[in-house]
């Protein structure tokens, strides 16, 4: 007998049987029973016997009585099933059973089981990373913490054995912004490059596992947020005024600044004269003005949980969130934050109104005035144990860099 937690679980598929002349049917689903120990079931058997076990559970507690103990297929299963140790198990209809677990003590002990991630919680993608690497992760499993940002409508298409199948699309954000309702960390999704919408997409399948609000991650990030909002750093990072520029004489290369963030805990500020190497100029947001919280265009309402305003009409405020990578001869900074009124000096624009009415063409020779050229940049450098660097960085400040300060 086996006692756990289910932690994933798979659609019904059916197979045709060969030697018996009738289909049969199987699903598949992760029982969990310790911090540190999962394991993968499938279970077989007639339509009927598959469908009535399938849908008397869902995530939750459960005893399995009577399964047969075997060897993964570690080449097919490992490509297909969430990694687990090189065992599975297999209910069969004619000699397992399977029931809730009713136990109110057992069943307290196991609950906590479903908010630890089964892989290292500090093994993971921040959002600006996965952008940054763009292409060259195609086709990779990778795991994400991240907040849910929205949520879409369910949509129904065809899968390719002709049956109807269900998909959402999940809108995804992390550590940049200030309030968020659910945080989930998900364990072996597959990165792919998004030719229609240019851009890189997760997608979950039958190996993938996600923990909601996962136990001791989730309350990091959501009281990083609500530290960032109550002390009002997130508006110090778009007025950059926090420290005058002009006070900033120390100059470095990207080596420096990463190895003086890994030195220390403190924020540090610096000059590079580096070329960018990469300029995203597609990112304009609106955000409420009391609390810095991104909406989007026709919302009326801040639904911000920490916004003194929320619930209330608010007022917005329109400006630009941009990305850029730094390069020189010691390495990359990726995704470091432009954002207004930076920007709008740097781009030499007025307004960021003026900025969303030009082409196509208009934006392309902006940005190619600084794409890989060398630059004079103030940067910001805040220690992050949320990316791989280790280092988030906002631009203070940017402008092409005179011949005669570079060396």
């Amino acid at each position: 007998k086996v006692i756990g937690i289910i932690i994933g679980k798979t659609d019904i598929k059916g197979f045709p049987d060969r030697k018996f002349g009738v289909d049969r049917f199987t699903f598949g689903f992760t029982v969990k029973d310790s911090p540190d120990f999962f394991i993968n079931v499938s279970a077989w058997g007639s339509d009927g016997y598959i469908n009535r076990l399938c849908s008397s559970f869902s995530i939750g507690d459960v005893i399995i009585e009577n399964p047969l103990v075997t060897t993964k297929d570690l080449e097919k299963e490992e490509r297909f099933c969430p990694t687990t140790p090189p065992y599975r198990l297999m209910l069969a209809e004619a000699h397992s059973q399977m029931c809730l677990c009713v136990d109110v003590d057992t069943s307290d002990s196991l609950l906590p089981l479903i908010h630890m991630p089964v892989k290292d919680s500090r093994d993971f993608y921040p959002l600006g990373d996965i952008v940054a690497n763009g292409k060259s992760l195609d086709g990779s499993f990778i795991n994400i913490l991240a907040a849910v940002k929205a949520i879409g409508e369910m949509k129904l298409f065809r899968k390719s054995d002709g049956c109807q199948g269900q998909r959402m699309e999940v809108k995804l954000f992390d550590e940049l912004v200030s309030s968020f309702p659910l945080i989930i960390f998900v364990a072996d999704t597959k990165i792919n490059f998004d030719s229609f919408r240019n851009g890189m997409t997760a997608a979950v399948n039958s190996k993938t596992i996600i923990t909601v609000n996962p136990t001791q991650e989730a309350g990091l990030l959501c009281r990083y947020a609500t530290e960032m909002l109550e002390s009002g750093a997130l508006e110090q990072d778009d007025k950059a005024e926090d420290v005058q520029v002009e006070s900033i004489t120390a100059v470095y290369t990207v080596g420096q600044l990463k190895e003086k963030s890994q030195e220390s805990p403190e924020t540090s500020h610096g000059i590079t004269y580096s070329f960018i190497s990469k300029l995203d100029l597609d990112s304009c947001v609106s955000k409420v003005a009391k609390c810095k919280f991104q909406v989007t265009e026709g919302t009326q309402y801040c639904n911000n949980q920490l916004c003194p305003g929320r619930g209330q009409v608010f007022s917005s405020i329109t400006g630009f969130d941009l990305m850029m990578n730094l390069t020189d001869h010691t390495g990359t900074l990726h995704a470091c934050t432009l954002r207004s009124p930076v920007a709008e000096a740097m781009l030499g624009c007025t307004q960021t109104e003026q900025f969303t009415h030009l082409t196509d063409n208009e934006r392309t020779a902006m940005k190619w005035k600084f794409l890989l050229e060398r630059c004079k940049t103030y940067v910001k450098i805040l220690p992050s144990t949320r990316t791989k660097s280790g280092v988030r960085a906002v631009v203070l400040a940017c402008s092409l860099a005179d011949p005669g300060e570079v060396k």
